[in-house]
């Protein structure tokens, strides 16, 4: 029997699709699914889709699949003559657009849940589309309605099928939808309310994915605590988590209730939770113009109490581009931004996501961009194409030199000490970075950290602050890396070092002699003993 087949194509493999699962979960009728991601072959994923016959084929749209979508759709028309659904946030405010230029059949424009059912019998049976709201095909185009009670949705995630793979995937959790704010760059500004799930129903859904051995949860809600019951979720992870599980919020950084930090501060472990803080700019002017009424004040002592406990891990949001912010006031954004001492900041820029008002407002502000998605611009009334370029070289540095976390804390205080800004020291790090022929992807890590020691060293920073880099360089690996500086090769000093070390350790000379690296380390010495996949770092006074 002919059967929906809904389709997903993910950035990554570790990421799961929720509307996929969701379209399954709450049809009366038998479906399927598939899920390939972005570096699948278009061939490949046509074939598999074929194989299933199915009733019709629908995809979830978003600015990383489109294209590859519509690529599918002309193979899949071309030798099968499938029928083709669209749905998802790409294809839901520019719907005409998506009929007219793919030979989709018919688009589903916001949520899909409650007409899923009247698509499948209107390509089973023939029945009649017209009264089905959020529906847009060639003949007809009814108004979005939202669904008003989420009570009424099944969960997405109590498919057998995906026990095997959740530990190995993030899972992604909803609790509300909506959001209360109304930024003119978001599609989620475009949803009409914010409506909540019942909390019953989320405590359900997490604990069943702890269960059965999901560790990272993300929650899909634009703005976490916009919810009531923000509290009392956090309260039922602290209850009910187990080790290594992670939990990753959306929140609105200058409307987060310092109770629900100081509780979290008070009982979690490090690193359960991670909070995702869009700041996007701290100019008012910008963030006026696009809708965003930010309380910097607020927000700043906000994230660095979070910052001063080490508790949440905390990543934060900027974007280029936004009206009015010019390259220096993007760059006081940067600089004050990143002072707030995050562990990961996300240097973005501006896309002009379809229906959005800052799309309709492109003339205004003189925007340039990419016609193709994801539609990023390329300049706009106060920002050219080479102060683009220099915030992007930025940007590259700001990927490798800290959100990796190579450096630990190390790296950010070498920066904060030093009397050049922030923002500054990324762009010069890029152009010593580039004349030495470094690579952006497929570096070692070894020539990394002897290039930063190097350009450090020409900032004048001092070893002991050096030897810092050292530390975590050895810490990271399971066994002995290969070296970025000297070890001790002195037979007479190693010997006397490793007897001391033995005497601190209780490891035997022999084991020492064969797993240990000892190296200079401020005052004295550092050894790095690799067993058993762990490393175990010990520091060593000058013999006398």
């Amino acid at each position: 029997m002919m059967k929906p087949l809904f389709v997903a194509i993910d950035a990554k493999y570790i990421h799961t699709n929720n509307a996929v699962r969701l379209l399954k979960a709450n049809t009366s009728f038998d479906a399927d699914i598939l899920e390939f991601t972005i570096k699948d072959d278009t061939n490949t994923m046509a074939h598999r889709i074929m194989e299933k016959n199915p009733l019709f084929v629908g995809f979830s749209s978003y600015i990383w699949n489109i294209e590859i979508i519509k690529d599918l759709i002309k193979v899949l028309k071309y030798k099968a003559d499938i029928p083709v659904i669209l749905g998802g946030p790409e294809v839901s405010y520019d719907s005409a657009h998506f009929l007219n230029e793919t030979q989709a059949d018919l688009i589903v424009k916001g949520e899909g849940e409650h007409v899923i059912d009247d698509i499948t019998l209107h390509f089973k049976y023939g029945n009649s589309l017209k009264g089905t709201p959020s529906i847009h095909t060639r003949e007809i185009n009814n108004p979005i309605k939202e669904i008003e009670d989420l009570t009424t949705l099944k969960s997405p995630h109590t498919f057998a099928f995906d026990i095997p793979h959740l530990k190995n995937r993030i899972a992604y959790i909803e609790s509300s939808r909506g959001c209360p704010y109304k930024c003119s760059y978001c599609i989620s500004s475009l949803e009409k309310t914010v409506r909540f799930f019942d909390i019953n129903q989320v405590k359900d859904t997490i604990l069943y994915l702890i269960n059965n051995g999901v560790h990272t949860f993300k929650f899909l809600d634009r703005t976490f605590n916009a919810n009531n019951d923000a509290l009392d979720i956090i309260d039922f992870i602290l209850t009910n988590h187990r080790k290594n599980n992670v939990f990753q919020f959306e929140m609105t950084g200058d409307t987060l209730n310092e109770s629900i930090i100081d509780y979290i501060h008070e009982n979690a472990p490090k690193g359960l939770f991670r909070f995702e803080i869009g700041i996007q700019s701290t100019h008012p002017l910008t963030n006026r113009l696009v809708g965003r009424h930010q309380n910097n004040e607020r927000l700043f002592r906000v994230i660095r109490k979070i910052v001063n406990h080490d508790i949440i891990d905390l990543h934060l949001d900027l974007i280029a581009g936004l009206p009015e912010e010019n390259l220096e006031r993007f760059r006081q954004s940067f600089n004050e931004v990143f002072a707030l001492g995050a562990k990961e900041l996300q240097l973005g820029f501006l896309k002009m996501l379809r229906g959005t008002t800052i799309r309709h407002e492109a003339k205004q502000y003189e925007y340039v961009f990419d016609t193709e998605a994801p539609y990023e611009i390329i300049s706009n009334h106060v920002l050219s194409k080479q102060d683009l370029s220099t915030i992007r070289k930025v940007e590259s540095m700001l990927e490798i030199f800290h959100n990796k976390d190579y450096f630990g804390k190390t790296l950010m205080k070498i920066i904060h000490a030093l009397t050049i800004d922030s923002f500054s020291f990324f762009l010069e790090l890029y152009n010593d970075y580039q004349k030495n022929h470094l690579p952006l992807r497929g570096y070692q890590l070894h020539e990394l950290y002897a290039f930063i020691e190097c350009f450090l060293e020409k900032k004048g920073v001092k070893q002991e602050q050096l030897d810092e880099l050292k530390h975590h360089y050895l810490k990271r690996f399971k066994t002995k890396p290969k070296l970025y500086f000297p070890k001790i090769t002195d037979k007479k000093l190693r010997r006397t070092l490793i007897n001391m070390l033995a005497e601190k350790t209780g490891f035997s000379e022999n084991t020492l002699y064969k797993h240990t690296i000892i190296t200079r380390y401020k005052a004295g010495y550092m050894a790095a003993t690799y067993q058993n996949h762990t490393a175990t770092i010990h520091t060593i006074e000058n013999p006398k």
